[in-house]
Parts: structure tokens; C-alpha cells; sequence
């Protein structure tokens, strides 16, 4: 009796003894940035005889960095003669413990500790054991992924420098008959046409790119006497427009072309199909059961009647010849659009403005003329759009989401809108919106690279992978860098168009991680010259732990 009473003080009167830093394990060690946060997973394997069988703890991670401490949600154990809930650990065998950890990551806690606090009951009694440290510092590549730098989408502008323009007349002729008849040249469609051509010609911002004449025989009568017959009004038609133009003293008009067909029945279906007679379908399946143009002619005129409303309504429209013009206007140079912004915006169209804005890389610049798109013109969802990018691209988060805000009201459905909306959730770190919104921009080119960013920001770097595809940026190289592509993030890396700090920190940490230190001094140097606060970044960086940095720093 007295021997199993000094057992049992043995394993519940005394405290508890300190618990040893060799108990536990973590897994990541160091820890590292996965997404938003730093998750981990401490495992503790308590020895035989030390967990009393009477106490119950509770065991906190706790975070140390710079004069902050943060602590992650606890977890209690208890000892086999304590009534609750908790995993039981045997004061006879010991037993595993499992600690999960878990913190939104802050960039401060790069240079970090990671404590486990121990808070005992024990009968009446509460006490502390010293902490143990299971982890020292975080692996933060992940963090440098940034929405920020991800294209928003431009709407584009309808500004076209050469707008092709089609003015056209028709010339009717008698039945068997190729003289022009003078009512033909004075009727209100031919008068428009020579007075059009005749205005192209005078005015130094059009050019007729060219004339064509295309002459036509209705399709009835012997083929041989159709096919001279259209060739004579085509030769009728040419030598009248000749003499027009030589009148008109219009010497500057491309190429004058012409052609004629013999029998119109292209122009014949066309018009049966459009027309209200009785026989139609009847005429049509003549038209598709024979070929060729004698006998349909004589299959045609079997139908008697049919062929009497044929004669009145349809063969006359398709004996003529038309006259078309093809001009070219010319738009304002690219000179004269940036000039007029300077000295009178309100001379250029809504498009012109659009077009302007690209006519510079100068953001400030740019937010003025969009800016002035959204005054003048204040209806047009493409300025406030594109207003909104550009506040974007100069870091202006909050202008920038106001002014999509006004171009979504006006385009609810516009794809660009809900990509760049999409962009201001991401910022806001609003992933469901974010993702909802990149769904509504399905087919908008920027979709992959900003999609890739949600999965990066996310915590899934494999997605985001497949998501980014080819593309050459800084985003797409960290999510092939945590991916261990290595390879594949190098050639990214070289491939960024406009390599900034971030490009030669991420090729640093690629340097790295394939254990070459000249790759890793040489881009830490140039990032730093880029962004000297990146200096202090590396020094608390744990990529470069095994690395001398002192010589770039």
C-alpha cells in the first residue's frame, strides 16, 4: 500500500517537469508563406512517465518577431484521471501529440520564432512551463506575389485611320436593248453618285481608291445574243463614266475596272426568294433541278403564267449595269490628334480620344486624356474604364474602383469591366468576388494572368501554374518557382519584357535554390538599385541563409 501511494503522488501530485525542444518536431522548419498565411504542423512526442496523470495543458504556438508576439489558436491535452474531452496522453507509455499553426502572414514576421507556451492545471493548482522553441524564422517567396501588377483590361477605342466608304447607282436598260437612255443619267440615284465622286475627288482627306462597272442581261433569250448584249452595255456604260469623269475633271481615281455577265440568275433567285409570287417555290426547284441556263429558260416558259409575272416583275430589274466607287477616307495623323488634345479637345471624336491615349506611355498623360474622354463624353463606358486602368497602374486603388464602378453601370455585361472589378476584389483581398468576376470575363486576354494571381494569393501554386500558361511575368515565374520548375522559371524570368526589382529578387531566389551563388549576388545587386528597401528584405531573407550577401547589401 505504501509502495502504490508513492506511485500515485509520483504520477499526480508533483508539477510537471519542463517540457525539452527534442519532444517536438515541425514540419515546415522554417516555416513558410503558403498564400495569405503561414500554416504548420507541430508534432510532440511525449515521453513515458511524464505526463501526469492528474494535469491538464494547454499548449499555444506563439510567434515571436521584432517586440510583437502573436499567438495561434491553442490546443489542450489532458492525463488519464482528468475528466473532459481532451486527447488523453498515458503518464505509463506517453504518447504523440499533433499542434496545428496557423497566422496571417505580416511582412514583419519574416525574422521570426516560432514558441510553444505551456499552461498546466493540475488539481488546484495553475502554472506555466518554460516555452520551447520548435521553429526558427519564415520562408516568405510566396508573399511576393502582387495583384497590383497585373494588366487591367483596356477597352479599345473604334478609331480607324482609313475608313472605307461605298457610293453606287444603277443604270436600267430596255428589254434587248444596250443605249443608255438620257433618264437614266439624270435620276436622283446617278445624280448623287457623280456629285459624291465629284466632292471625294475635290476634298484632301478622301481618295477613290477605285471605279468598277459590273453589266448585266436578264436571263431570258438565246445565251449567245445575252452575252453581247451585256458586253455592249458594259462598253456603253465604261464610255459614258469616262466621259463623266474627264467632264468632272476628275483625273485621280485608281483603277477603272469593268465586267459584265451574260445571264443574271444569281440576281434571279435572289429576287424570287425575296418576292410574294404564287409559283415561287415551283420556279426555284426549276432552278435547282436544271443547270444549265437554255433549258431552265424553257422550263421557265412552260409556266406560262408564272412566266408572265416573271417578264412584268422580276426579268426587268436585272437588266443593268452598276456603277460603284470605292474611297478611302483619311483620318486625322497622329500628329494632328495629339496637336488638337493640346489645343482643343473638343474637337476630336470619342473614339479620336480613345486612340490618343495610345499615343503615349506617359500615365500622367494619359489619365488627362481619359480624363477628359469622361467629361466630354461622359456616356461612354470605354473613358471611365480606361480612366480606372490607368488610376490603377499609378497605384490609385480607390480612384481606380470608383471609375470602373461608373463604367460597370453603364457596360453591366462588358467583359474588360468585370476582369479589372475583379482585380479591385483581389486587392481587397476578396477572393470569392474576385474568382466570380474573372468567371464574367471569360475570353478577355488578361483573364489567365489574373486568374493565376487568385490562385497564387490562394495558396495554390499548381493551379495558378495553369492558369498563368506562357505567360512572361513576375507572378507567373513565383508560382513556377514554388512549383520547383525551375527551368521553366528562368526562361520566364528572361522572357518579362520590362524586368523590374521584383524580376531580379525572384531570379536571386532562383539562384538559390539552385545553389548558384554568382546568380544570387548579381540580381540581389541590381534589385537593390531598383528598390533599395529590398536590402533589408535579404538580409532577413532565409532563400539566402547559406549565401555571403554582405558584398551587395
Amino acid at each position: 500500500m505504501l509502495a502504490g501511494g508513492l506511485l500515485l503522488l509520483t504520477g499526480c501530485s508533483k508539477n510537471m517537469n519542463p517540457f525539452q525542444a527534442d519532444y517536438f518536431n515541425c514540419n515546415p522548419n522554417p516555416l513558410e508563406v503558403v498564400g495569405q498565411t503561414v500554416p504548420a504542423t507541430v508534432t510532440g512526442n511525449v515521453p513515458a512517465k511524464f505526463f501526469k496523470k492528474n494535469a491538464t495543458v494547454t499548449v499555444t504556438p506563439v510567434l515571436v518577431y521584432g517586440d510583437q508576439e502573436k499567438a495561434a489558436t491553442s490546443v489542450t491535452f489532458q492525463g488519464e484521471n482528468v475528466r473532459g474531452n481532451n486527447q488523453v496522453v498515458s503518464y505509463e507509455y506517453g504518447g504523440t501529440v499533433t499542434v496545428p499553426v496557423n497566422y496571417i502572414y505580416e511582412p514583419a514576421m519574416q525574422k521570426s520564432e516560432l514558441y510553444l507556451a505551456f499552461e498546466v492545471e493540475q488539481g488546484n493548482k495553475q502554472y506555466a512551463l518554460p516555452r520551447v522553441k520548435v521553429a526558427d524564422g519564415i520562408i516568405a517567396t510566396a508573399a511576393l506575389a502582387d495583384a497590383k501588377t497585373v494588366s487591367p483590361a483596356l477597352t479599345p477605342d473604334g478609331f480607324q485611320r482609313i475608313i472605307n466608304e461605298q457610293y453606287s447607282a444603277e443604270i436600267k436598260f430596255l428589254i434587248n436593248r444596250a443605249n443608255i437612255r438620257p433618264d437614266q443619267l439624270t435620276s436622283p440615284q446617278m445624280e448623287a453618285f457623280n456629285s459624291d465622286l465629284a466632292a471625294a475627288a475635290q476634298d484632301t482627306n478622301r481618295v477613290i481608291e477605285g471605279l468598277n462597272i459590273k453589266s448585266y442581261a436578264s436571263p431570258d433569250g438565246p445565251y449567245a445574243f445575252n452575252t453581247k448584249l451585256a458586253e455592249e452595255r458594259e462598253d456603253n456604260t465604261k464610255s459614258y463614266l469616262e466621259g463623266q469623269l474627264k467632264k468632272d475633271k476628275i483625273t485621280e481615281f485608281g483603277e477603272l475596272t469593268a465586267d459584265f455577265t451574260p445571264e443574271d440568275w444569281e440576281g434571279f433567285q435572289k429576287l424570287v426568294s425575296e418576292s410574294n409570287i404564287q409559283d415561287k417555290q415551283l420556279i426555284l426547284s426549276v432552278l435547282s433541278m436544271y443547270k444549265d441556263p437554255e433549258q431552265r429558260e424553257a422550263e421557265l416558259r412552260n409556266l406560262a403564267a408564272a412566266f408572265e409575272v416573271l417578264a412584268d416583275d422580276i426579268l426587268p430589274q436585272l437588266r443593268y449595269s452598276r456603277l460603284t466607287a470605292s474611297i478611302n477616307v483619311i483620318g486625322k495623323s497622329d500628329a494632328e490628334i495629339n496637336q488638337l488634345f493640346d489645343t482643343d479637345p473638343k474637337a476630336l471624336t470619342v473614339d479620336e480620344l480613345l486612340y490618343a491615349a495610345t499615343l503615349t506611355d506617359d500615365l500622367a498623360r494619359k489619365n488627362a486624356i481619359y480624363t477628359a474622354c469622361t467629361k466630354q463624353y461622359p456616356d461612354d463606358y470605354r473613358g471611365w474604364n480606361n480612366l480606372g486602368l490607368v488610376e490603377y497602374e499609378q497605384g490609385n486603388i480607390s480612384a481606380a474602383a470608383n471609375d470602373f464602378a461608373k463604367a460597370a453601370k453603364l457596360a453591366p455585361n462588358n467583359g474588360e469591366i468585370a476582369l479589372n472589378q475583379g482585380l479591385i476584389a483581389l486587392n481587397d483581398k476578396n477572393f470569392n468576388e474576385a474568382q466570380a468576376l474573372f468567371g464574367k470575363a471569360a475570353g478577355v486576354p488578361e483573364t489567365n494572368d489574373a486568374l493565376g494571381t487568385l490562385y497564387l494569393e490562394k495558396g495554390d501554386a499548381a493551379a495558378a501554374v495553369k492558369a498563368f500558361g506562357n505567360s512572361k511575368t513576375n507572378n507567373a515565374a513565383l508560382a513556377q518557382i514554388l512549383t520547383k520548375d525551375y527551368s521553366k522559371a528562368k526562361a520566364t524570368l528572361a522572357g518579362v519584357q520590362t524586368p523590374d526589382a521584383t524580376t531580379y529578387y525572384l531570379t536571386a531566389v532562383l539562384g538559390a535554390r539552385t545553389n548558384n551563388a554568382e546568380m544570387v549576388t548579381s540580381n540581389l545587386k541590381k534589385a537593390i538599385e531598383l528598390d533599395p528597401a529590398l536590402a533589408t528584405q535579404a538580409a532577413n531573407d532565409l532563400e539566402f541563409s547559406q549565401f555571403n550577401i554582405s558584398s551587395v547589401l
